[in-house]
């Protein structure tokens, strides 16, 4: 695959940046209309959905030169650098008003996939490139962004072979994002089906009937200050689950090829990296975590994940938690559950959100369903987070070799018939 290299300046038909800040204040935003993009719409190659603020059309028409359209690609120029995204055909919106740290570029669509153009920029090489004309000095920004832009080198092939390629990174894209639409979906159908069950205490009585709606017994709680169904009981999450504290990985730099990949609140979040951390394999025992396991954020963040991105070494702020009483999937769905009062303990701190004590664990009273009952729960929600485990597990080794391959699609190593 024969490759030249152009100046960015001949490939594009449109380049501007976003608007003023004085342009585009708080008070223009309104719940519906054309959405504003932010730094989270274009963390990935392909734009992402959820939008927080909106302008309306006609306030729009005063934006021209940042409104960006389908097959635009949008540009960080100040901020997390380093970010590029095109805006695909079957986008949610027609056009999206930039932000005042971004740019757009309209590519000539004859001569240049906006797709590959994307992906290109997501490679070490294109990165450099990007990020070439960083501006070292206070906020992160790219100097003179569009000008700057305009005079970078673009690695071209013929126009075939870029569909071909685009079209094939795409579609390992695609599978990854409808594998994380179905798992959405999967953990909402669980967590429907616990809180029908142990939230509105509608599981199936013994004639296979919702409890409270079909007149089950009650009774009042006095630590818990609500009705509960009759001959349940309460307990703290202290007392039923056991919260292990990883360890400061830094104290265990491997000396060899044989690590442990670090967990740390990123890593909870969006899984290894080549800029995860490594540990040593001789780590203490529970400061391993395989998948499966329950993992708690507890400072700076709070969050609760179901672990599935391989074996890795535990890091500090974050707790493994296990249970010898109870089965795993109801310890989730109580921490779950449970987050929204620690954050409600955090904003009444007027701290950042965060910090968990052994205190407020110990503080935290929850419903205690017969275990029997669990068990029938356990019963239903075996297959579900089978499938889920299943599906990120997939994506997981989608995206290892999606990973793999852009850099030799890119440098022809790779071609794609």
């Amino acid at each position: 695959m024969s490759k030249v290299y152009r100046k960015i300046s001949e490939l594009i038909d449109e380049i501007s940046m976003g608007p003023f800040g004085s342009d585009i204040k708080v008070e223009y935003f309104v719940d519906h209309g054309v959405p504003v993009l932010n730094g989270s719409n274009i963390s990935g190659v392909k734009l992402k959905d959820g939008f927080k603020n909106y302008v309306t059309e006609e306030r729009a028409l005063n934006y021209k030169k940042a409104i960006a359209r389908r097959g635009d690609i949008v540009i960080t120029h100040r901020g997390t650098l380093g970010q590029i995204a095109y805006i695909p055909e079957n986008s949610k919106f027609e056009k999206y008003v930039i932000s005042q740290s971004q740019f757009r570029v309209k590519l000539k669509a004859k001569i240049v996939n906006p797709v590959y153009f994307a992906y290109y920029f997501h490679t070490n090489e294109g990165q450099k490139r990007l990020l070439s004309f960083k501006n070292h000095v206070g906020v992160p920004a790219l100097a003179q962004a569009t000008t700057n832009f305009r005079l970078l080198d673009f690695p071209m092939i013929p126009k075939l072979e870029q569909d071909s390629v685009a079209k094939f990174l795409k579609t390992i894209d695609d599978k990854i994002e409808l594998n994380s639409h179905i798992k959405a979906k999967l953990e909402a159908m669980a967590k429907t089906l616990y809180d029908f069950w142990f939230v509105q205490f509608d599981f199936p009585d013994r004639n296979g009937k919702p409890y409270k709606s079909s007149g089950g017994e009650m009774e009042f709680n006095a630590l818990l200050k609500r009705q509960i169904p009759k001959n349940w009981s309460d307990d703290s999450l202290w007392n039923v689950a056991d919260f292990y504290n990883g360890l400061p990985m830094q104290k265990f730099r491997p000396v060899d090829d044989n690590f442990l990949r670090v967990i740390k609140i990123k890593e909870m979040n969006e899984g290894f990296s080549e800029n995860s951390e490594m540990a040593r394999i001789d780590i203490p025992p529970q400061a391993v975590v395989e998948n499966g396991d329950i993992l708690f954020s507890w400072s700076a963040t709070l969050d609760v994940k179901i672990w599935s991105r391989g074996i890795g070494a535990l890091n500090q702020h974050i707790f493994k938690v296990t249970s010898s009483k109870y089965s795993k999937n109801f310890i989730y769905f109580e921490l779950l559950n449970y987050l929204t009062h620690f954050k409600m303990m955090a904003d009444q701190r007027k701290t950042t959100m965060g910090h968990i004590t052994q205190d407020h664990l110990k503080q935290s009273r929850i419903v205690l369903p017969p275990s029997d009952l669990i068990k029938r729960m356990d019963e239903y929600m075996k297959p579900i987070f089978e499938k889920h485990l299943t599906l990120e597990q997939e994506n997981q080794q989608l995206t290892e070799l999606r990973d793999w391959l852009l850099p030799m699609l890119m440098n022809g190593q790779v071609t794609v018939k």
